[in-house]
Parts: C-alpha cells; structure tokens; sequence
C-alpha cells in the first residue's frame, strides 16, 4: 500500500492562498501545481491554508465551478493524499466496485458484490453509513450480529482470496483530505458543487485502485439530485472524472421516487437481500443489480456484452452461486458459521421469517389502504423519514441505530388494491405509533381510478465523453 501524499506533493511549488482565492473568485482556471498545493496545505497543515481560507475557496469553486482538467487535477490530488490501495498483479482486469449516490430501500451493494464475485471478479467494496433519510450499507449489515466492518489492507487482501468480495468501512487514512473538505463544505453550503461531489466520490473510489466502475446516480424526490436534469449532470461529471484517474465507469440514471423493493430499515433490507440472493426478489431490485453487475462484466471484457454480462449476474442469483458467496463473505468478516448458514440455508418464502434469526422489533403495526383503485405513487422519501425517526437511520452522525425497526411495503408502483388491504407494515420499538406518523404514512401513498403501468427505473446509460 503506497501513500500518494508523501510521493507526490513535497515537490509543489510555493504559492499564496489568497493569490488562489483571488484567481478562481474571478473565474480562472487553476494550474495543477496550485491544486495540488493548496491540498497539501489542507493534509498537512502547515500553515499555508486556513480554514478561512478553505472556506472563501470551496466558495469560489461553487460560485464559478471547475474544469473538467480542474475536477481531474482536484479529484487526482486529493486521491494521493493519503494510502493508496495495491493488489495482485493476477488481479487486474477483474478489480471492480459500484457507488450509489444515495437512496431509499437501496440494498443494491449488498446483492451485487457476491453476485460479482460469484463470476470471478474481485469486489473490494469500501462502503459507509447512513446519514439522514439514506440508509448506509455498513448499517445494514451491522445487523446480522459479529459483522465486522473494520479491516487492514492485508486482512482485506487474505478475504477477497477466499471470497472474492468484501464490503468494509473506509480506513482513516483513505483520502483524508475529503475528509477535510467534505466538513467545511457541511457548513459553508458548498455541499451541493458538482465538481467537488464529483472529486469526493470518485477519489475514495480511486485509491481503492480498481479497473472499473459502475455508478447508480439516482434522482428524484428521496435523491440527493431531485431533477432528471440534475441527475444527468452529475452521473457525466462522475464518469468522466473517474475516467480522468483510469477507472474504466460507467453510470445508470436510475429513478427514486419510490422506494426500491419493498423494505426501508436495516434487518428488513438484509432480508429482502437474502431473497434476491435466492432469485426471487422484488424485479425492480433485481433489474437494478443484474444491469450494474452485467455493465461491469462488460466494461472489464468479462462478458462479451452487456446482455451477456446481465444474464451471467442472473445466473449466480438463481444457481445459488451468488448467495454462497454472501454466506462466506459473512462468516470471513467475522459472523458465527451456523448463523450464516442459517441466514443462506433455507429459501426466505417471506421478509418475516428473517426474525427467526435477527433481533425483531416489539411491534408492528399493519396501516390499510384508504380506497380502492391502483397505486401511482409511493413517497419514498416520507417513508425514509418515518424510518428514520422509528430509529432506523440518524439525524447525527453520533446517533445510535435500531437495526430491528423499519417499514414493509405489500403494494407497489401499478399494484391494484382493494380498500381495508394491508399495504404497509410499521416495525417499531414504542407501544404505539404517534398519530401524525400514520397521518405521514398514508399521504406518502397515491391512489388512482386508472390502470397505473410499472416502468423501468432506469432512465439511461452515461458513459464518457470520449465514447460518445
């Protein structure tokens, strides 16, 4: 494992931070050399930029934006300013990872990496956890008790040997200028600058030195980015950035309007998991990880084509390939065998039966569908907030969770429904659900007269500029 700030950085020259500020409030374009600097100052505090200073700048560059050479050079530095992961040399061209930019019900990440690693890739996944109404992957997992998150690069090495995939949390030493920035970002409202969401995804994404990428860039009520617009915007500034560090990328435009399968909460959406590991999950999670894993098969030359690749992903769902990767993710990362085996063994024919093994809530509480007609709409962002106030999720980053709690949905996007049905079910810790919560949970759902049909979430494929 290299460190890029100590290879690369000692050698900048030496520049004013108010001559930098200066030069991109008027809207110039900074040399590498500036870049590369003013991150070393961030990384090494030695006095050549403070936090003032970092703040007027991240300013500018939301005001006046970046270059794509800009984005490249920041995202590049930042990248090298901490340990840069190394692998087998027997490895390349089969190193991949996916990133999602944040949605409900998204247990994606969980399904895809065993399914990946079911076809011979080695996944690497280096994940986080859930702030606000997005849940995180490590949360999720951290349900299934003993999961272990917390690894050296040389454990990370020995458990891909054995598997093929892991998903763990980010070393304290991976980019820790994003770090720095991401904060002051947080309070200066320059959270939302599209080069620099772009330099912080991708350079976490670049040290991990894969060969290929695959993003899930989601938009849309319970999104970060609410528009199609704004979303396209982001997916092509995050594939050509990745590109512009040798990662091989590639986006999908995916809809969050409405949550994805029918789970929000951290035990639920294991379960929910388990059933598409066992080939009978919701379609539309199942569409999602078959197309991210079939367009990464494909980015790597693994699959002859994205068809290819997606029926391959397919395959290790439905032949239990997939899922005996996951069992043996698990037990390598630290949960009890027979409680692995428990989890993979049986077919999970419903989402309730996952309390036989994980700690279950002490409630729950059915909620009935107002009238007959048919599902247009279900507000996966209301229901994310529901979640995450039952418990589910944090307001903080210091706040605890309850991985027991959650919601489950029996209805979605063109279901036809009857009135006094159940559509949803509330799994909760306190004796009752609060009034106003029931009242949020029956306007996040639509219903109409008319036949409603249920289409695709993916709205389209970014790729780079150069493969236009």
């Amino acid at each position: 494992m290299e460190n890029g700030n100590a290879r690369d950085h000692k050698s900048c020259t030496s520049f004013r931070m108010p001559d930098i500020i200066r030069k991109k409030r008027d809207g110039h374009e900074l040399t590498t050399d500036e870049i590369n600097w003013f991150i070393d100052g961030v990384v090494n505090k030695h006095g050549a930029c403070e936090d003032a200073q970092l703040g007027a700048l991240l300013m500018a560059i939301y005001q006046n934006g970046m270059t794509p050479h800009e984005t490249e050079i920041l995202t590049s530095a930042m990248t090298k300013s901490g340990d840069i992961l190394d692998w087998p040399d027997s490895w390349r061209g089969k190193l991949v990872d996916k990133h999602s930019t944040g949605g409900v019900g998204d247990k994606i990440s969980l399904v895809l990496a065993p399914a990946l690693a079911a076809c011979g890739m080695k996944v690497p996944m280096i994940s986080g956890r859930g702030l606000g109404h997005t849940g995180g992957t490590l949360d999720k997992l951290e349900s299934i008790p003993g999961y272990n998150v917390l690894f050296k690069h040389q454990e990370i090495i020995q458990i891909l040997e054995k598997v093929g995939c892991c998903i763990v949390g980010q070393s304290s030493n991976l980019v820790p200028a994003d770090k720095k920035l991401y904060a002051t970002r947080d309070v200066t409202s320059t959270v939302e600058s599209l080069p620099l969401i772009a330099a912080s995804i991708i350079s976490k994404k670049a040290a991990e030195s894969v060969d290929a990428l695959v993003l899930d860039v989601k938009f849309g009520k319970a999104a970060f980015m609410k528009t199609e617009c704004e979303g396209r915007k982001l997916a092509k500034a995050l594939v050509n950035a990745s590109e512009g560090q040798g990662v091989k990328t590639i986006a999908l435009l995916t809809d969050m309007e409405c949550p994805v399968g029918n789970t929000i909460g951290n035990a639920l959406e294991v379960a929910e998991a388990l059933q598409c590991l066992q080939g009978s999950g919701p379609d539309d999670l199942m569409e999602l990880v078959c197309q991210l894993g079939g367009h990464l098969l494909a980015l790597t030359h693994n699959a002859l084509s994205e068809d290819d690749g997606v029926n391959d992903i397919h395959n290790s769902l439905c032949d239990g390939t997939a899922l005996k990767c996951f069992e043996k993710m698990l037990v390598t990362q630290g949960v009890a065998a027979d409680l692995a085996e428990k989890l993979c063994a049986k077919e999970m024919q419903d989402i309730d039966d996952v309390w036989k093994q994980l700690k279950k809530a002490k409630h729950s509480t059915d909620i009935k569908i107002p009238r007959d007609g048919f599902i247009e709409s279900i507000d996966a962002y209301e229901l994310a907030v529901v979640s995450q106030k039952l418990g589910a999720g944090r307001a903080k980053a210091t706040d605890n969770i309850d991985h027991a709690v959650g919601i489950r949905l029996f209805v979605g996007q063109g279901s036809k429904v009857k009135e006094g049905e159940t559509w949803i079910r509330v799994y909760h810790n306190e004796a009752a659900l609060p009034i106003e919560t029931v009242e949020t949970i029956q306007k996040a759902v639509t219903v109409v007269d008319t036949e409603v049909l249920k289409s695709s979430r993916i709205i389209d494929v970014i790729k780079p500029d150069h493969a236009d």
